[in-house]
């Protein structure tokens, strides 16, 4: 697990799972895995960096055993797309972190209220669920 992606998000929330099934449409590689924040591996994996699982107001994205978070942790992911989407992130970097984080902060906090939340967590279509570890 130490040289494994692995973004930790908020399964019942939608603009979460909405997000998710972004990644998995253009991580062609499929470099990354996901962890539900309610599964015990997501929980373990906020626990195991400082954050809260039962009040997360922020993304978390481990990179080979280090933690990323917030905007960084995006545009980590975004990243690693190709040219156009490493150019997006490049220019995004630009403004600076504590902007970034303070308006995906507050869109964090208010997510459920902005986009509503499901009763149970996203679950992967068959051919995409070797990459989900709980």
């Amino acid at each position: 697990m130490g040289d494994q992606r692995i973004i930790v998000f908020d399964g019942v929330c939608i603009l979460c799972s909405r997000w998710v099934r972004f990644v998995l449409k253009h991580d062609k590689r499929r470099e990354f895995k996901f962890a539900a924040m309610q599964s015990m591996r997501g929980r373990s994996l906020l626990t195991a960096h400082g954050i809260d699982p039962d009040d997360p107001t922020t993304f978390l994205v481990i990179d080979a055993g280090v933690a990323h978070t917030d905007t960084d942790a995006a545009l980590l992911v975004i990243g690693r797309w190709g040219w156009m989407w490493r150019a997006s992130a490049n220019v995004m970097r630009l403004i600076p972190s504590s902007m970034r984080d303070a308006a995906y902060r507050w869109l964090a906090r208010n997510r459920y209220r902005l986009f509503g939340r499901r009763d149970l967590c996203f679950l992967p279509d068959a051919g995409d669920a070797d990459r989900f570890l709980d």
